[in-house]
């Protein structure tokens, strides 16, 4: 009796302090140290490999003011990860092979998660990039995981990181499994990442375009905390669809998009016909996903994702350096979407197109909804006007507003007394018009959307 009260307590003097990220009771959402965490994340991929110390600093400063969340970075990185080192001249594996890390490359990953902790930001830390196990078309690999090594690799790096409290993992890399073989190295890789932490971590997997993302392979299997697709970097894709698909299947996980259409990239990768990307197609993808049931969304950059700089090698044209890219509009205007969701009680959202008459759009001028009990969001990505089945939402009384993507502003049209339905023309209309409608229960006193 007495050695199991011991055990009991160590257990709890080890969880003491460490903030532990677990799945909601209703499984559709992140928990936090028992608290609603919404994932604002931004795809650094190359931060650990291309970025020395001191701009790694600048990089996590900013986005921690910009309110981001979590930073997805890769440890074995795309652009020839094992064979080009990084700014300290290291590389990550001794002889390409993944049981035997290097420790002073390490020592870099190690210093950037500690100042990502200091800055109250998570990482979605994958331990390798795709193509590190399939090359497919592209990728320079070399392909070095096999289901032995990849579970040593996967338990190495918990025992590494498993006391840091601001680590979620994130398997696939870009790649699709072809085979079982590749299915089961991830596995293995999961089982090492299980194996080497002290509590149970959180494990997604970061797919190509797809129909189910992650789901398709892995949402049966206990490691998968929950699921993430990607979109492909085009524009006007049903996107939701698949996102209410996936948060509809059983058991339930929560979901979200791990990699959007880009800002400031190639529209489809094809610059010359279709132009590039701008804050109003990164705001539709955000807006849409989430209303559709996503429990966070991933804001990514083509210019800071591959870390754009003149001295290193670039891809697919980017415009500007990774420094004044920081800065570009769509990444400032994800915070209001942060504020807008945490502004009314996080865990009882869900999607609900039955909320509106006009329910089907195409998708560039969607109008998508979500709701708790005594509230309700609506976005127009077009200021399309559109008529509401008022009697979703508790209270006699409403009080609406117009919220604004663009500066997180509100626009009050005050207090309607309910009726069956009721119709809505938003402040403005067409190309980069989006809005948001804003319906409380009056007698909930609910605020405008404030910093979170």
């Amino acid at each position: 009796m007495k050695k199991n009260v011991l055990f009991i307590l160590c257990q709890l003097l080890l969880l003491a302090g460490y903030s532990q990220f677990t799945v909601s009771d209703n499984r559709h959402f992140i928990m936090r140290d028992g608290k609603p965490f919404f994932w604002l994340g931004d795809t650094g991929w190359e931060l650990f490999h291309r970025l020395n110390r001191e701009q790694a600093d600048q990089y996590l400063a900013r986005r921690s003011e910009q309110g981001f969340t979590v930073i997805q970075a890769v440890a074995l990185a795309e652009f020839d990860g094992l064979h080009t080192p990084n700014p300290y001249g290291d590389l990550p594996l001794l002889n390409d092979n993944p049981a035997t890390p290097n420790e002073k490359y390490f020592q870099h990953v190690d210093y950037i998660i500690d100042k990502a902790a200091a800055l109250n930001l998570v990482i979605g830390l994958l331990p390798t990039w795709g193509d590190k196990i399939w090359k497919s078309g592209w990728g320079k690999g070399p392909e070095v995981f096999t289901i032995q090594n990849a579970k040593q690799y996967g338990k190495w790096l918990a025992e590494r990181y498993k006391d840091k409290k601001n680590i979620i993992w994130i398997l696939g890399g870009d790649r699709n499994p072809r085979n079982e073989a590749h299915i089961n190295i991830w596995r293995s890789m999961a089982a090492g990442i299980i194996e080497g932490c002290t509590v149970q971590p959180m494990i997604t997997f970061h797919p190509q375009p797809n129909e189910t993302g992650s789901a398709e392979w892995f949402h049966t299997d206990d490691w998968l905390s929950f699921n993430m697709f990607q979109n492909g970097h085009c524009r006007n894709m049903p996107v939701y669809d698949k996102i209410q698909a996936v948060y509809n299947m059983h058991p339930i996980k929560p979901v979200m998009d791990g990699e959007p259409l880009y800002e400031d990239h190639p529209v489809c990768f094809n610059a010359k016909d279709l132009g590039t990307s701008n804050a109003y197609d990164v705001r539709i993808y955000a807006y849409l996903d989430l209303f559709a049931g996503a429990h966070g969304h991933t804001y990514g950059c083509h210019d800071i994702w591959q870390m754009y700089s003149p001295y290193r090698e670039a891809v697919n044209g980017p415009h500007v350096y990774w420094q004044e890219a920081m800065d570009l509009p769509g990444a400032s205007q994800m915070k209001y979407v942060k504020r807008l969701m945490l502004s009314r009680p996080f865990l009882e959202r869900v999607p609900d197109q039955s909320l509106i008459v006009e329910n089907n759009y195409a998708p560039s001028e969607r109008i998508q909804a979500t709701r708790g009990m005594d509230y309700a969001f609506i976005y127009s990505a077009m200021g399309k006007p559109f008529t509401v089945n008022l009697n979703k939402i508790s209270g006699a009384v409403l009080n609406a507003g117009w919220f604004d993507p663009r500066n997180g502003e509100i626009k009050k049209i005050g207090s309607i007394h309910k009726k069956p339905q009721q119709k809505f023309i938003p402040p403005s209309s067409g190309y980069g018009q989006d809005w948001v409608l804003i319906l409380d229960d009056a007698s909930k006193n609910y605020g405008p959307p404030g910093d979170n």
